[in-house]
């Protein structure tokens, strides 16, 4: 542009902290635009960097390739599956994400699943609503995590949060995850479906993507057992929602606390339908004050790259500074 300023494409919602952010850039709100190719075909030479500002949008070849100048994409979650990391890293494009500022927010999120499953907290607020209590009590919980083992499904910094909590509330923890974590104590299980034979609930904790997809299948189900529970807190590709969804019908496993799904904000009827299930419409960083610095590093991550002092938190495929094969 004629103002000098560095052009930046905004895919996702307007979010104010986003937008007051990247006053310093000439922005262009790809959601604003009445034709998408018309709007690419007009800036897409002239853009270097991408504001992603809601992990929903999927970000691949057929957008970034029309960026040919493109530098960075700075996009909001930590979890970034919804990014082609492998075809940016190959066009010399760092990829950012917002690590760190909801690690406490999200390990409180599992941690209210965790009990709310457990103990059937919706299950017994639902039934005071509907005016049980007059007639009886609600029933004793079938389960606690007084006689309970937690086996974490990944052990990054936010599975290192839950289990400082789970610490607190003297509840054992193992964890299963590809190579032993680094300064941490717990004991580590190299195979998956041994662990679920050794321990009550599963916490899924890991990222999403080809690698974990379908991870929690119903060969780790079956070893989790009938008294088992699975917490996802992960991405909704990393369990076999037929087979969770199966394995629950069959009394398999006992019960599930999920706050993603494979296809949400769709979630399977079978699901909706079931009592012995707690269902998150994903609240894992659902908070204003999270979110507002989930955003801000965002808009950080881009005045870093731009201030010619490189961004605060590339992910690890595409490190800093890039290297360009194509």
């Amino acid at each position: 542009m004629a103002d000098g300023k560095i052009e930046v494409l905004l895919s996702g919602p307007p979010k104010p902290t986003i937008v007051d952010g990247l006053a310093p850039f000439t922005v262009h709100r790809l959601a604003d635009a009445k034709d998408r190719d018309v709007l690419l075909q007009e800036i897409g030479p002239r853009v270097r960097a991408m504001a992603v500002s809601v992990s929903s949008d999927k970000i691949g070849p057929e957008l970034m390739g029309k960026l040919p100048k493109l530098e960075i994409v700075s996009t909001f979650a930590v979890g970034y599956d919804h990014v082609d990391v492998k075809w940016a890293a190959e066009h010399g494009i760092t990829v950012t994400n917002t690590p760190k500022v909801l690690n406490e927010e999200v390990a409180d999120t599992a941690l209210g699943l965790i009990l709310c499953t457990v103990r059937e907290f919706p299950q017994a607020e639902r039934y005071l609503r509907a005016g049980k209590w007059v007639e009886r009590a609600y029933p004793l919980s079938k389960a606690t995590l007084r006689d309970r083992t937690v086996g974490m499904v990944g052990m990054g910094a936010i599975g290192q949060a839950i289990a400082r909590r789970l610490d607190a509330m003297r509840v054992p923890v193992v964890y299963h995850s590809r190579r032993p974590a680094a300064g941490v104590a717990y004991r580590h299980y190299p195979n998956l479906v041994e662990m679920a034979r050794d321990v009550d609930i599963l916490v899924v904790i890991t990222p999403g993507g080809a690698a974990t997809r379908n991870l929690i299948n119903a060969e780790v189900l079956g070893a989790l057992g009938p008294t088992g529970i699975l917490i996802n807190m992960a991405r909704g590709s990393v369990v076999d929602e037929p087979a969770l969804i199966q394995a629950l019908k069959d009394k398999t496993i006992m019960s599930a606390g999920l706050d993603v799904f494979v296809r949400e904000p769709e979630v399977p009827a079978e699901l909706i339908a079931m009592e012995n299930v707690v269902l998150f419409p994903h609240l894992g960083s659902a908070s204003v004050y999270t979110r507002t610095q989930m955003d801000q590093l965002v808009v950080d991550n881009l005045r870093s790259w731009a201030e010619g002092k490189g961004p605060l938190t590339p992910v690890p495929e595409t490190p800093w500074p890039p290297r360009r094969s194509a």
